[in-house]
């Protein structure tokens, strides 16, 4: 493994879904990236830090990349990338419009595979632009589907297929299925080419080359990729290149050869000059536009493709077969069936040792899907914001206020990682507490990956010096809640119940330097120094009735419930990590007090709130809420039932005597607090003995407070909906929250109060990744003997179900939102026939964003596999 690149990974599906419109692409003067570089504009200048592709592969460090475009025809672009609205077209945010399914992947990436469905009319762009903004941000997106595009099934189903015969032989089946009445023309593109590491410095680097090698076996075509003359990635401690690759096509087809450079007269006008005569947007050109001088005659460049072009028979298919090897190979193509047929039987293997035994066969498909989706997912992050803040050449620096847009105070921060990516279109960057929970769906299939990203965050060109993760490439700084420790002990955890053995290097490395993290939370959010939580942002976009990025005017301060219940989450979190490394280790038993400590300080400032006359918890209520606090003492309680007031609930343990037996000096601290401190341990700490065994139950609410809150909970007229837990109480659909000439009312669907963009609302839809935790939340609570804790409430009318008993009945109902029903129908799919019916598209998941509040429809990014994901964790832990 040379350089900590295990050799069945050094290629793998690493290429973005989008990277125009990114804020890494993005050197204007105002930080438009929407604007700055668009879809348009893609096709025509080269991308400076990363490539984007339909379906693509690469190599771990993005040096050549492989990739399909299509064709039919009629378009007026060559299909190279998937099209989508910015976030000031779309209806609700940027929002891709097309439709592709990932079906299949392994950890190693040796087996692949995907779904692309093209229509055979013109591809709508213009109409679909123009009428989402007619739209004026109500209502539901106007789909590729609404357009009539698929109508008659007048459509090409694209499968495509990776196969590794060997870490560096790659198979590749691509296979296009006319589902229309009539014949149609289909043109294939396999393009093969270098990602610009030359062109940006003032004096530029030697380049790679392709070209055209000797015809192989039976006329094949043969590219033959050389790196060996091109400058190394300066990033990397050690010396990386490729060497020669060569990319067999059957023949039949024209190779075609430009130079992925940008075409500066097209996008800057006639007087600007390209670096070279041959362009990025040279197929385009040539295919569509029909320009023969398109294209490089000396057949060489840093760019090339095959072109194909086959009329397809109604209900027929065409099957195209590609090889991407080091070496010559003799019959290149003979043997591409087999190992794709090999390494399928080898995913199928996998997989089946996975899923778990009481799971259907519907579900084994859904948990499948899931999974794939996650790997598909991975992309290689390239990103030196040093670099890109101070821009490549001195003599042509950036515009001078770009630097204090965003991320001024993170040019430590430099990548060149794979990480698991919210949405490989939506959302091409990580973001921090995504990334957590896409760590514990990737350990069911891949605990290395999974410790690597949670790892990779802590890392120092990551985790600020001061402490803070990074949120996401469009502001670093901005706050994420913090779930990164329970993400650690929950990967640590799941590794040694699958593997029987313990990551423990991986867990204190972790716990070490979430220590800083923990301390820069305390320090920043806590201004003063009561244990009550701003927190601002926090990952829901429209959770309340004022932006909560932006802070309150007048010296007030807006003191969160759910920065304060992450906080306490965090805390009992890093106690569970210290008290499992102090069973190797008796130094981390001080820690574990420390934090048994520092969450039962929180949990009472809660309710105590420093002495004032107001708390979160609100009494009459039985709920959570947030309080605006004026500089002048008076305050404002924001009553909003939502997710908010639910987190406070996550954070819950329990702490065994017996179990502990072995950590004295943690067990006689804890005795200690509890006897001295009963004005704070009253608040967080419950103590219970049966039958001679002493637990300690931490939690942030006491069983009357949380059977308060659990009859919410549990009540279909507040947040319980057929698929989950909503993010809203309904009882706000009746009964808005007003606040300063501003609302807050139940919205299952869309947002229709777009704070920080509008392409997310958690005024009602059901969200994954909540849920999750509070099912988790839900078992601990019944583990600590509050399982006769059984609220009567109208979700329960004849016998109020245990906290088990409501956590199995949630994973059923979040699980239930992408199997079949009764009535053979998929909740994710709403009302949409063809999806429902059409059996080209029933059993090809989406895995949406979030849900309908009351419907289950997906709604959001709806190629998130991301922490949607977890629905595989969910079939994993409940069907077993």
């Amino acid at each position: 493994m040379p350089h900590g690149i295990a050799p069945w990974r050094r290629w793998g599906c690493y290429v973005g879904d989008r990277a125009w419109g990114t804020v890494r692409e993005d050197y204007s003067a105002d930080g438009d990236a929407w604007r700055f570089l668009t879809h348009d504009m893609a096709r025509r200048k080269a991308y400076r830090w990363g490539e984007d592709a339909i379906g693509g592969v690469c190599d771990r460090f993005q040096l050549l990349v492989f990739a399909p475009a299509f064709w039919n025809g009629r378009d007026p672009i060559l299909k190279e990338r998937y099209f989508g609205l910015t976030s000031w077209e779309g209806n609700h945010g940027e929002d891709v419009k097309e439709y592709y399914f990932y079906l299949d992947n392994t950890p190693t990436h040796s087996y692949m595979r995907m779904l692309y469905k093209y229509p055979q009319a013109a591809f709508p762009y213009e109409r679909l632009v123009a009428e989402n903004a007619a739209r004026a941000g109500t209502g539901l997106e106007f789909e590729l589907l609404d357009t009539g595009v698929f109508d008659d099934d007048r459509y090409f189903d694209i499968f495509i297929e990776y196969a590794k015969g060997d870490p560096d032989d790659i198979s590749v089946r691509i296979e296009a299925f006319n589902r229309g009445p009539d014949a149609a023309a289909l043109h294939l593109l396999p393009h093969l080419w270098f990602r610009n590491t030359w062109g940006w410095t003032p004096e530029r680097a030697a380049e790679p080359a392709i070209a055209l090698d000797r015809a192989g076996h039976d006329g094949e075509i043969v590219l033959l990729a050389d790196d060996s003359r091109a400058a190394r990635p300066p990033n990397l401690s050690f010396a990386y290149e490729l060497g020669e690759r060569r990319l067999y096509g059957p023949p039949g087809g024209e190779a075609l050869f430009t130079d992925n450079e940008t075409n500066a007269a097209a996008l800057y006008g006639g007087g600007a000059r390209s670096a070279s005569r041959y362009t990025k947007d040279a197929f385009h050109r040539c295919i569509v536009e029909r320009e023969s001088g398109a294209v490089n005659p000396g057949r060489a460049g840093t760019r090339a493709c095959i072109h194909y072009s086959d009329t397809i028979a109604a209900g027929a298919s065409r099957v195209w077969r590609f090889r991407l090897t080091p070496g010559p190979l003799d019959g290149a193509l003979d043997e591409v069936d087999a190992i794709v047929a090999a390494r399928k039987a080898d995913a199928d293997e996998f997989f089946a040792a996975i899923h778990p035994p009481r799971a259907s066969a519907d579900e084994r498909l859904v948990q499948r899907q899931a999974l794939a989706g996650m790997l598909w997912t991975k992309q290689i992050y390239i990103f030196d914001v040093n670099q890109w803040l101070n821009g490549d050449d001195p003599a042509s620096p950036p515009p001078p206020g770009r630097r204090f847009i965003r991320n001024t105070h993170w040019r430590h921060l430099n990548s060149m990682r794979i990480l698991s990516m919210p949405d490989g279109w939506e959302y091409p960057w990580f973001a921090a507490w995504d990334l957590a929970f896409h760590a514990v769906s990737l350990a069911l299939v891949d605990p290395d990956f999974a410790e690597e990203n949670l790892w990779a965050l802590l890392f120092e060109q990551f985790q600020h010096p001061n402490g803070q993760l990074p949120a996401y490439e469009w502001e670093f700084s901005d706050l994420n809640p913090p779930v990164h420790a329970w993400a650690c002990l929950r990967v640590y955890q799941m590794r040694r119940a699958r593997e029987g053995a313990a990551d423990r290097a991986f867990l204190e490395r972790c716990f070490l330097k979430l220590l800083v993290n923990f301390v820069w939370w305390v320090n920043k959010v806590d201004s003063e120094g009561n244990n009550v939580f701003e927190g601002g942002f926090l990952g829901l976009d429209n959770i309340t009735v004022i932006n909560r990025s932006e802070r309150p005017g007048g010296g007030a301060t807006l003191e969160q419930s759910d920065a304060t219940g992450w906080m306490a989450f965090f805390a009992i979190c890093m106690m569970r990590i210290a008290l499992e490394l102090a069973r190797e280790n008796r130094t981390y038993e001080l820690m574990a007090l420390k934090f048994f400590e520092h969450f039962v300080y929180i949990g009472g400032a809660m309710k105590r709130m420093g002495g004032r006359d107001y708390q979160l918890w609100d009494d009459e209520d039985g709920f959570f809420y947030d309080v605006l606090r004026y500089a002048d003492g008076s305050f404002q309680k924001f009553a909003v039932r939502s997710v908010v007031g639910l987190i406070p609930l996550y954070a819950v343990d329990v702490i065994e005597e017996s179990a502990e037996r072995a950590l004295p000096t943690f067990l006689t601290s804890v005795h200690w607090f509890v006897r001295n401190r009963p004005d704070l341990v009253g608040e967080a700490c419950f103590t219970e003995s049966t039958d001679g065994k002493t637990r300690h139950v931490l939690s942030v609410l006491d069983p009357r407070q949380l059977a308060r809150v659990l009859e919410r909970v549990w009540d279909p007229r507040e947040f319980l909906s057929a698929g989950g837990v909503r993010s809203l109480s309904k009882y706000h659909e009746a009964h808005p929250f007003v606040f300063g000439g501003m609302s807050v009312a139940y919205e299952p669907a869309e947002a229709i109060d777009k704070i920080k963009g509008g392409n997310s609302n958690w005024r009602g839809p059901i969200w994954l990744p909540t849920n999750f935790l509070l099912i988790e939340a839900l078992v601990k609570i019944d583990a600590a003997m509050w399982s006769a804790l059984a609220p009567g409430t109208p979700g329960a009318p004849d016998r109020p179900p245990t906290p088990r008993e409501m956590a199995a009945q949630l994973a059923e109902r979040l699980i239930g939102l992408f199997t079949r029903g009764a009535d053979g129908r998929r909740r994710i799919f709403g009302e949409v026939r063809k999806l429902q019916d059409d059996p080209h598209w029933r059993d090809y998941l989406q895995f949406p964003e979030y849900f309908h509040g009351d419907t289950g429809a997906g709604l959001g990014a709806m190629h998130q596999t991301g922490w949607t994901g977890l629905v595989a964790n969910l079939i994993d832990e409940w069907r077993r």
